[in-house]
This record gives structure tokens, sequence and C-alpha cells, in this order.
């Protein structure tokens, strides 16, 4: 058997490096926009278009001939889709592609072919494994994502298999080649110096000089503590406090609550599962201390850490989450592809919780649809990843900020911050220059340190090879 330490250190590596990924929960962080017969009724009610926000016939029909590119035929495309649900249990990304695949192949599917999705579940650490499995029968990989996606690079890049990843993870994956992803930023870049740029200097810049680090301990994740010092440091400010909390999990929080007092820590930036962010914090407000500002990362946007902190954390601290542009899930109501999302969840999956993830698996799905369909007939791995590089202002319909998927490695242009209230998740007064979104926002480049993204060339490839 595999020690218990490692296995709990792997669920922390999880939790800190696929933004998300933990996250439970419906849309809204206090339930579904829509509950009832309203929203069966819309669902039920919808037609059978290919239209898919402001995109249109994304899927429809069509009169297909041959086999032009492995895992596709005159009948069907086979899309793996990664995910460690073997491992965490969550089935957001398999519930994503159930979603978007019923959904578009009630449409006509793509040029008339259906998709058939197959889950590659890497159970966290056979990422390799899975990779490899899908080398032998995909057409690409869309719609998914590992914690240890790194793993499968090299795998990857030598079966030339394209990824339209939902989310992208460690250094060597995020903007590897042959990779469409709808993600913003890029490996070279710090994905969250607008955020904090805009906590100690705009909003709250008493706090410039009393910002604290906390971190779960494991190799992995000590890089991002790292990348996070770099950055302040950067700014001119050295963090008053860091720390790493044991990878097997903590059992009293008190000593660190204290020590966060005593350095007089400001704003808090928490990387770990939002269930040990919730007993910090009940730690924290039982002391009377109240910070101005917490960055609860993206894994604690959800119903599941409201219910876990309770009314009066949520009353006590300032609880920010910068969710990566896209489009708030509580205010679907006044986003027609969010709120096509939601629906589609009701129709198709109508037990599961719709997710942050999940969102942006959809957007994947859309990426790779697209791009499929202006193929035509001739569907193969050049002309879907040529089509996709040809995007370079992304929304997915609406369902995010715009990102230039012909650049793999930018800084990020535009973000939202959600804050946690005893009624739930709201946008944050961030603001918002350009829709809900704030743009042309800060950015800083890492060091060459942190490691650089795979390359065709490092598996002795060229696009040339890809057909």
């Amino acid at each position: 058997m595999r020690p218990q330490r490692t296995i709990t250190a792997l669920t922390v590596v999880a939790a800190l490096f696929a933004a998300g990924c933990s996250t439970r929960g419906d849309s809204s962080g206090r339930g579904d926009p829509e509950t009832g017969e309203k929203a069966a009724a819309r669902a039920s009610a919808a037609p059978a278009s290919g239209d898919f926000g402001d995109l249109k016939n994304v899927c429809g029909s069509g009169d297909p001939s041959g086999s032009p590119a492995q895992g596709v035929t005159a009948k069907e495309i086979h899309v793996g889709v990664m995910s460690d649900v073997g491992f965490t249990k969550n089935t957001e990304f398999a519930d994503a592609a159930k979603a978007f695949t019923s959904w578009c192949n009630e449409a006509g599917g793509i040029n008339g072919r259906k998709i058939v999705p197959t889950v590659r579940d890497t159970k966290m650490v056979e990422v390799r494994q899975r990779v490899n499995d899908a080398c032998r029968a995909d057409f690409v990989l869309a719609g998914g994502s590992a914690a240890l996606d790194g793993l499968g690079v090299k795998d990857r890049l030598s079966c030339l298999l394209p990824d339209f990843p939902a989310q992208t993870v460690q250094h060597k994956n995020e903007g590897s080649e042959l990779q469409l992803s709808m993600q913003a930023g890029g490996p070279s870049y710090f994905r969250y110096a607008g955020f904090y740029e805009w906590l100690i200097k705009k909003a709250y810049p008493d706090t410039a000089d009393s910002v604290g680090i906390i971190s779960g301990d494991s190799p992995v994740t000590r890089s991002s503590l790292d990348q996070r010092v770099d950055y302040f440091r950067s700014r001119g400010v050295k963090p008053a406090y860091t720390d790493l909390y044991p990878a097997t999990g903590v059992t009293n929080w008190t000593p660190y609550a204290q020590a966060i007092k005593n350095e007089k820590v400001k704003g808090l930036i928490f990387m770990g599962d939002f269930s040990s962010l919730a007993k910090l914090e009940q730690e924290l407000t039982a002391m009377n201390y109240k910070l101005d500002w917490i960055d609860a990362n993206s894994n604690a946007y959800g119903p599941a850490f409201l219910k876990l902190a309770g009314p009066a954390v949520l009353a006590a601290q300032n609880n920010l989450a910068d969710v990566s542009g896209i489009y708030p899930m509580e205010k679907s109501g006044s986003n027609p592809a969010t709120q096509q999302v939601v629906d589609l969840f009701k129709k198709y999956a109508p037990d599961k919780q719709l997710t942050l993830p999940a969102v942006k698996a959809m957007s994947a799905w859309l990426l790779f649809a697209k791009s499929a369909t202006s193929c035509g007939n001739d569907l193969t791995r050049k002309c879907v990843h040529d089509a996709a590089r040809e995007e370079t202002s992304w929304t997915g319909g609406g369902l995010q900020a715009p990102v230039n998927v012909s650049v793999q490695d930018s800084p990020v242009k535009c973000m939202n911050i959600e804050k946690a209230t005893p009624d739930g998740w709201k946008p944050a007064d961030f603001d918002a220059d350009k829709g809900a979104y704030r743009c042309d926002i800060a950015s800083y480049k890492l060091s060459d340190r942190y490691g650089k993204a795979g390359k065709l060339a490092d598996v002795g490839k060229t696009l040339k090879d890809l057909k």
C-alpha cells in the first residue's frame, strides 16, 4: 500500500495547483440561479441548436466520410478527457464532457460526426499511462486536467497529440507545444500579479508591508510559494510572514493563527484546500483577529467553503478570490453563455453541480468544437490545431475574458475578483472597466528557475511532423 503520508501530500498538491479542482457546489455559492420547474422547462424546451453564446454553428449536421486521422471515423470522433477522478472522486470534468458532447451531438455533432469522450483516469499518479492510452486511441485531448500534468508532456508530444485543456497545472505542461489553452497567462508569467498589485497598491495599500503567505508543504507547492515571494520582492515588499503546514494535515490550527496574529499580518495568502482555510479562519475569528483581506484562491469559490466557514467567519474575514477571468457563475442570469452552461448541466447532468473548472472545461470543449467544425470533412490534427491557433480573442461565446490562443505564453490581460459573504459569493469592488473584468492589469515575468514548457524539440520533433 502507498503510505498515507504520500496520499495526503498528493491531495494537497491537487488542491493547490489544480486551481478550483476541489471546488464542490453549484453555480452560485448559495444555490442554483434557477431551480425547480422553471429551470427544467427552460432546459427541456431548448432547441437542438449548434449555437453557443455568441458563437454560431459550433456543432451541426453533415454527411461525413472516411477516416482522416486516428480517432476519427466516418461517424465518430474519439476524444480523451484527463481527470484525477479515481483519486479525488471529483467528476466535474466528466460531467462537463457529458453535458457538452450530449448537446453538441444532439445538434448534429461535428459536421455529422458524433463526439465520443473517454475519461482518462490518472488516479493522480498514472498520468503517463493515461496519456499513452490516449496516444493509442484518441484524436485529441479536450476539457480535462490532471494535477501532475507535467508528467505526461513528453509522451503527448512524442505521439503528436493536441490538447485543449480545461486548465494547466505544472510549469512543464503549461504552454507546452500542441497545447491549445483557453486559460489566461503562460508559463513565463506569474498569473496573479494583477490581483496582488490591486490588493497592495489600490485596494489595501496599508497592508503592503504586512502580507503573510501560508502553504501546504511539498516540493511542488513550495515553488508556488516562492513565486509569490519573488513577486512581492520585485515590488520592494518583503512578506512579513511565511509558513508551511504539513501535507499530512493539521489537527490544531491555533498555533498558525497565533503566529499570524503575533506577526501582525494584515493580508493573508492561503494556498491549500478550503476546508483547512475555514478551520484557520475560525481560529483567527475566535481570537478576534480580523485581517484586511485573505486570498482564499479559486478553490474556495463555491458553496462548500461558505458552509464550512459559517456566517460569523464570513462576516468577520474578507475572503477574496481571483477567478481567472471567468464570468461570475452567480450572475448567470445576466450572461447568456453562462446561463447556457447552467441549462446544459440541468438537462444533461441534472444530478451534478456546476463548478468553476467545469465552466473552464466547457470553454475548452467549445474551442475544440469550433476548430474541428471549421475543418469540414477532412478532420486532421494539423487542421484542428492550426484553426484553434487563429483564435486571437477567444471568449468561449461569452464565458470568459478574451484570450489570445495564438500566443500560449503571455501575461494575463484581464481579471475578476469574487468576495465571500454570508449571502454567497459576489463580485468584489475591484474597479471593473470592461464589463465583468478589469483589463490591462499588471504583469510579472518569472525567472527561468521555475522551469520551461515542453517543446517538440525535446522529443526530436517539429510542427512539420503534425499531420
